[in-house]
């Protein structure tokens, strides 16, 4: 019995201090700027850091000489199907979580533990806007059109594809009625999640980021005045 204690002891013990460097790397990692190539372009399109409190979304304009989300992302996929919006949000994670937790209330242990190890499915969630307000949790930047160019690339890339189409995800786990979900690569994990993703874009397009993220806060803080 008292091995049987010891080793349970030493298991505890083991998950403490996993947990308590996980939680050290991700802050110091997070916050410590990653290396960013120097841009010599007139920086004349906007885009946005937007985080809901836990996770983050990078938002664009819908057209531009680069890009024409609306093509790939038809209006007609969203419940609304209107059109004529100005931006767009765009977000990578967990197919479980995106589609059965809309709320934490509702997350499931079985749906946590196929995120975490990796296990699961991702998409990548779509959402229209008219208006994008900056707060404490959304910030506006500007890039180059080189930038912008990697963003896209970044984005489309982590598409799963059919030929040459976005692959919609058919259900009714909307969050409003301008949003829709799509078939996307890679898998989450608690080393990858979707904030890892929104990081390792903005680091691809040389904007402010962090070395490695999990958390929206450390993003986001290196965006803050």
């Amino acid at each position: 019995m008292k091995k049987i204690l010891k080793v349970l002891g030493y298991l505890v013990l083991g998950l403490l201090s996993f947990c308590v460097l996980y939680i050290v790397a991700e802050y110091s990692l997070s916050r410590i700027s990653a290396p960013r190539k120097k841009i010599d372009e007139e920086k004349t399109i906007e885009v946005f850091v937007k985080s809901n409190g836990i996770h983050t979304d990078i938002v664009l304009p819908v057209t531009s000489e680069e890009m024409d989300w609306s093509l790939l992302f038809p209006y007609a996929n969203t419940v609304g199907k209107h059109n004529g919006y100005r931006y767009v949000g765009i977000g990578w994670g967990d197919k479980g979580f995106y589609l059965d937790t809309p709320e934490w209330k509702d997350l499931k242990a079985s749906t946590a533990f196929v995120a975490a190890f990796g296990l699961g499915e991702s998409a990548v969630h779509v959402t229209y806007y008219n208006t994008v307000q900056q707060d404490e949790l959304c910030f506006a930047y500007q890039i180059s059109r080189s930038q912008y160019r990697d963003l896209v690339q970044y984005i489309e890339e982590s598409l799963d594809r059919n030929e040459h189409e976005a692959i919609l995800v058919k259900t009714d786990a909307q969050y409003g009625d301008s949003d829709a979900f799509y078939e996307a690569k890679g898998a989450y994990s608690m080393f990858y999640s979707c904030n890892t993703w929104t990081n390792n874009a903005l680091k691809k397009a040389s904007m402010p980021a962090g070395i490695w993220a999990t958390l929206d806060k450390g993003i986001l803080s290196h965006y803050k005045k």
